[in-house]
């Protein structure tokens, strides 16, 4: 009974992760003290899938251009003027 018992245990303690299941690393988060220059990735979902994905690899001031531009053009209406009476 003891032996089966340890089997068990064994079985259980050496087990590694189940098949498919593998640790990927993480994007380095976005911090505000980093250096301007600092390659930061990110992966994002392509669109209409579950599981495929992309990774988009640029500088923090390159990622900080691209957030700016996009407030900027959100901002503002079709004819590039904000968007208080339309065109």
């Amino acid at each position: 009974m003891h032996s089966i018992a340890a089997l068990a245990l064994f079985l259980a303690a050496g087990a590694g992760p189940i098949a498919g299941e593998h640790a990927r690393p993480r994007d380095a988060a976005e911090k505000a003290a980093d250096r301007s220059d600092k390659m930061i990735c990110k992966r994002f979902t392509k669109t209409g899938s579950l599981v495929d994905s992309v990774r988009v690899c640029k500088t923090k001031g390159e990622w900080q251009r691209d957030r700016d531009n996009l407030r900027n053009s959100a901002a503002s209406g079709a004819c590039g003027q904000p968007t208080l009476n339309g065109c």
